[in-house]
């Protein structure tokens, strides 16, 4: 590893912090129902909206009203999704003449389910995909729905902790609506304004013609980039314009658009743990989140940086240089781009998936085994490493439930979080919602390892990855292929198979593209692991918080556990840690690591 390097991960967690200060105090505000700023220009259309709705702000849901009302929201959302994205041949702005045959209906159902979900997964390029209708309507919109649903159930989850003998956690629509106006349409705005000054396009027109060095004419695809951009990396949504997404030099055009790209995807996550600390009355407790949040993606960063700065042992066996000098980046560049290096290529792979988001700069395909290991690992800890927005603030309560409940029996006393008895119903709620997760991930990835492939004599096996005829045909037809899709054998394809599943129940998004994905078999079991990794977790999350909601608070005594401070957060990344390696490391020593081992023993070519 370079200084350099190491300092520019060092900086970026110290901007984050600096962002989450006063952005963090705002959307505390905001969902308090206080004045802001923005409230001359944006209160007269929030009412407009409630109005419009027939609803009423002073409302108060119990967790069921409040969970049904996600439900709804995102079932309503995913459906319109699919129709209008069946339908796009015979909707307008599709000057390219995008069709139902380039988006068929497994395809259909995996995308919407995929942007209800905040995940974006995509197994499909968009620009050759996609019209610009459904870009803009059918998932940039849904961007923003996907987003502000995922803040207003963690408000809700904070509102359990900080309310007393209360028996609602707040309005879902209310949350929802501000959450979009106040936190996600101005930091678009801005977001996207920042980006056209990079050069990102923002444009209706549909290509610009582009001369080649050899003198030839190639189209380039053009729209609406700038804007869905921006609420894929503040919304943690991640799904690109373009196939390429944040590699692509009309997403990020510059050094300084991708450090933006890095900032804004933490920025809400971060800023949550704030908003928490001011909502329950004491900002020492937000911060003792942040601080596990940020030990743990340190050192995952530093991990995944030190493997794609030492590259492949095999390569010096060739006497080519593998150290960093003032004429070379060393290491492994093959993935990265050149125009960001390793240090911010490895940066933004740790925040990416560390965040839930999926976007990506470089192909992660090609990490070293550790540092796709170290991006398996973010993900698969349960969304708590910042985290999606919303999902990593409510994942990381969670787990610390799970801490002061082990703290408790350490102690032999009944264990409390910010004046709340933990009893065995949150308990058994947590690990419920920890559990759906794992049992999504290694449940379908150890189908799809199993998976035996259809035996007809003489047929191609790409005639397995299309529906025949648009229509359902055999058992086997519907499965489609699966491991024979994974260019790589052995313990990467493994990896892969994994990542993929991991990815679609995290909803982060990102994916090892050494595995074809756009099959029946796999567009409906990645997006049923999306929408089991996303509603499975919010139902009992919110039991929990209406439990508590429900509690009075008790006083501190001599025997409290102390939750803000630094033994707490150790215990707290201790749990997170423990419950992720008795989950999942007989899966990763079956991937990334025998692969690692391979490498040094000079059994990989």
């Amino acid at each position: 590893m370079t200084v350099a390097g190491v300092l520019q991960i060092l900086l970026y967690v110290a901007m984050v912090a600096l962002i989450a200060w006063p952005l963090g105090a705002y959307m505390a505000r905001v969902f308090a129902g206080e004045r802001t700023p923005l409230h001359p220009a944006l209160r007269p259309l929030e009412r407009l909206f409630y109005r419009l709705l027939g609803v009423d702000e002073s409302h108060d849901m119990r967790w069921t009203t409040y969970a049904a009302s996600v439900m709804w929201f995102s079932a309503a959302g995913l459906l319109l999704t699919y129709a209008l994205l069946r339908l796009q041949g015979v909707l307008p702005l599709n000057p390219h003449g995008l069709g139902p045959d380039q988006m068929p209906p497994d395809l259909a159902f995996n995308t919407a389910a995929s942007f209800a979900t905040n995940t974006n997964w995509q197994s499909y390029a968009p620009e050759a995909t996609v019209s610009t209708f459904s870009n803009m309507f059918s998932l940039a919109i849904h961007n923003w729905m996907s987003a502000a649903c995922g803040i207003a159930v963690a408000i809700a989850v904070v509102r359990g902790f900080s309310r007393g003998s209360a028996s609602g956690l707040g309005n879902f629509w209310v949350d929802a609506t501000r959450a979009t106006l106040y936190v996600l349409l101005p930091l678009c705005t801005v977001g996207a304004l920042l980006l056209v000054w990079q050069g990102v396009p923002q444009t209706l027109a549909p290509s610009a013609t582009a001369t080649t060095l050899e003198g030839s004419s190639q189209p380039l695809r053009l729209g609406p980039v700038a804007s869905q951009v921006a609420v894929k990396l503040l919304g943690t949504n991640g799904g690109g314009f373009f196939s390429a997404n944040s590699a692509h030099p009309y997403e990020n055009p510059t050094p300084l658009s991708n450090w933006l790209q890095m900032l804004a995807i933490f920025a809400i996550p971060g800023a949550l743990t704030h908003t928490f600390g001011r909502m329950v009355g004491n900002a020492r407790q937000g911060w003792a989140l942040f601080a596990a949040m940020a030990a743990l993606f340190v050192g995952g960063a530093l991990v995944l940086y030190g493997a794609e700065q030492a590259g492949n042992p095999q390569v010096a066996q060739h006497h080519v240089m593998r150290e960093a000098t003032s004429g070379q980046p060393g290491g492994s560049m093959e993935g990265k781009e050149t125009r960001f290096g390793i240090a911010s290529s490895a940066l933004f792979v740790s925040v990416t998936t560390a965040a839930s988001c999926g976007a990506v700069n470089a192909m992660h395909e090609s990490l070293m085994p550790l540092g796709g290991m170290v991006a398996l690992a973010n993900i698969v800890s349960g969304q708590v490493i910042f985290g999606g927005v919303g999902s990593g603030l409510y994942g990381m309560l969670l787990f610390a439930v799970l801490a002061v409940f082990i703290a408790g029996l350490m102690v032999g006393r009944t264990p409390e979080y910010l004046g709340k008895k933990i009893g065995q119903y949150e308990v058994k709620m947590a690990m419920l919602a920890v559990l759906v997760l794992a049992v999504c991930t290694l449940g379908f990835s150890a189908l799809a390892a199993t998976m035996h492939f259809p035996s007809t004599p003489g047929e191609p096996a790409a005639a397995w990855n299309r529906w025949p005829g648009g229509a359902y045909g055999s058992a086997d037809r519907l499965l489609g292929a699966t491991c024979n899709n994974v260019n790589n054998a052995g313990p990467r394809g493994l990896t892969s198979i994994l990542y993929a599943y991991a990815s679609a129940s995290g909803n982060n998004g990102s994916a090892f593209a050494g595995l074809t994905t756009n099959t029946p078999f796999y567009n409906l079991t990645l997006g049923l692991a999306m929408l089991a990794g996303r509603f499975l977790v919010l139902a009992p999350i919110l039991a929990m918080a209406g439990s508590l909601a429900a509690k009075g608070h008790v006083p501190v005594s001599a025997g409290t556990f102390p939750t803000d401070t630094g033994t707490f957060v150790a215990l707290l990344v201790g749990v997170v840690l423990v419950v992720g390696a008795l989950t999942y490391l007989p899966a990763l020593a079956l991937g990334p690591v025998v692969e690692h081992l391979q490498m040094h023993a000079g059994r990989l070519h």
